[in-house]
């Protein structure tokens, strides 16, 4: 008798715990680049979430029971606030100048639609906010990329999320389809670099590794209401 009932105590453990455990409704800007193409292929892999949002200009070629994608006017934003609702929003929204064709283009994609972006999560509840961001960024730089980076991330920490997590990668080697000439030269450059001990902070990170430090991070059960993982932090 008290062997069954010591069974049937694990049995209800068992299932306590399974149904209580939260699936999580991923929200993702910029799933059409580089990182955000990782990220939602590994979200929609990943069990602990059950819903992966997509924000973009266009569709992605993706067809899963779990995902949604919006196609945005990034001209009227507003228009889309109450779809920006879930458990963890991860940023991965970014240009070049030369993409852009111009600073104030750039300023745009890499701060103002970021920013409102976030803006709209905040204030819809949701828990985590997770921004790539770049090694370097400063909002008091010279320079104007990661000038503006850093002032993207102040801004953000001035968000009411319940945490912030925030990835300073460095030059990230993107998907052989998209990536550039001028990159694969400058990453060649560091990695030689690199094998002698010099500028092993700039080492070049796959962005496939970087989605999946983000990933993790959202899932753990640190204390800090703010992170900020530098190049070191990030390598798996």
């Amino acid at each position: 008798m008290q062997q069954r009932c010591i069974l049937w105590s694990y049995i209800l453990l068992f299932f306590i715990y399974f149904y209580d455990v939260k699936k999580l409704n991923a929200l993702v800007l910029g799933g059409t680049g580089a990182t955000g193409q990782e990220l939602v292929n590994l979200l929609l892999e990943n069990s602990n979430f059950n819903k992966v949002s997509v924000f973009a200009r266009r569709s992605i070629n993706i067809k899963h029971e779990k995902l949604t994608t919006y196609k945005i006017d990034f001209s009227k934003l507003e228009d889309y606030k109450q779809l920006v609702i879930g458990d963890v929003f991860f940023s991965a929204l970014g240009t070049t100048r030369k993409d852009a064709g111009s600073k104030q283009n750039q300023y745009l994609v890499d701060y103002t639609y970021q920013y409102e972006f976030a803006k709209m999560a905040s204030g819809n509840g949701v828990n985590l906010y997770s921004l790539v961001s770049s090694v370097g960024a400063n909002e008091k730089s010279y320079f104007f990329y990661p000038k503006i980076k850093g002032a993207l991330e102040n801004a953000i920490m001035n968000l009411d999320f319940n945490k912030i997590q925030i990835f300073q990668p460095p030059s990230l080697i993107r998907q052989p389809n998209l990536i550039r000439y001028g990159e694969q030269i400058s990453i060649a450059i560091l990695n030689r670099l690199n094998n002698i001990g010099i500028l092993k902070s700039f080492k070049p990170l796959l962005v496939h590794d970087l989605a999946v430090k983000m990933i993790t991070e959202s899932l753990s059960k640190t204390s800090k209401d703010i992170c900020i993982y530098k190049p070191k932090d990030i390598y798996i």
